[in-house]
């Protein structure tokens, strides 16, 4: 059974602003490159498969090491280790608007966390949305599979909240969609378990572009 940790953290009652985003997608949709069901359904398929979210689900194993070590020992040298997977982590995102993205909604987890009772040790809040998701993971006891899995289903639903406004795609649809997913979310997150983060090579050049190019857009609802 699925931990009540991990459906907090799911949540899309989590308020941490990744509503606001769309990470490229309303570029994407924008422009015609995707323009339908079978369209949305081959990118979030090919990103899963092949994209920048494997590194940073796959990142998950490591983080949950620094962050036990640092928790255990409170210095200096094991807080160095959490800042240098940050700053890594923050550089594979070519856009700026995903790297504000990644600060802000890190930020905003880390408050919710410090306010349930649960502050990194030296009460920062200036880390990535991949650090706090991991250090939301060690807070509530989920298990390391149960946070990889986590993160990628929520990268799902939230890119297919972003369709359902852009789109002409129902939320019955999208939860067709979220539920097709969970198999190869689940392969995934048990093939990105044990993966070096640092070995992995993405093939996400669309997705880059998109994320670059969304500022150019004279109209936008979203912040990504």
């Amino acid at each position: 059974m699925t931990s009540l940790g991990m459906l907090q953290l799911v949540s899309p009652a989590l308020p941490v602003g990744a509503f606001s985003y769309s990470e490229g997608l309303e570029w994407l949709i924008h422009t015609g490159k995707i323009k339908n069901e079978s369209n949305i359904f081959s990118w979030l398929e090919g990103e899963l498969l092949r994209g920048q979210i494997r590194i940073e689900a796959a990142a998950q194993t490591p983080i949950r090491e620094a962050l036990t070590n640092w928790k255990l020992n409170n210095d200096s040298k094991t807080k160095l280790i959490v800042s240098d997977l940050n700053s890594w982590l923050l550089a594979l995102r070519d856009s700026s608007n995903m790297r504000v993205q990644q600060r802000q909604m890190g930020k905003s987890l880390l408050q919710l966390l410090d306010d349930l009772g649960h502050p990194l040790p030296d009460n920062t809040k200036n880390l990535s949305w991949t650090i706090a998701w991991g250090w939301a993971g060690l807070a509530w006891h989920l298990s390391k599979l149960e946070v990889i899995q986590g993160y990628l289903y929520s990268w799902v639903a939230n890119q297919l909240s972003v369709a359902v406004r852009l789109l002409p795609l129902g939320p019955t649809r999208a939860q067709y969609f979220q539920s097709a997913f969970l198999p190869l979310i689940s392969n995934q997150a048990e093939l990105l378990l044990n993966t070096d983060p640092h070995q992995i090579w993405t093939g996400d050049v669309g997705a880059t572009f998109a994320q670059l190019s969304h500022s150019e857009l004279y109209t936008r609802l979203f912040r990504s």
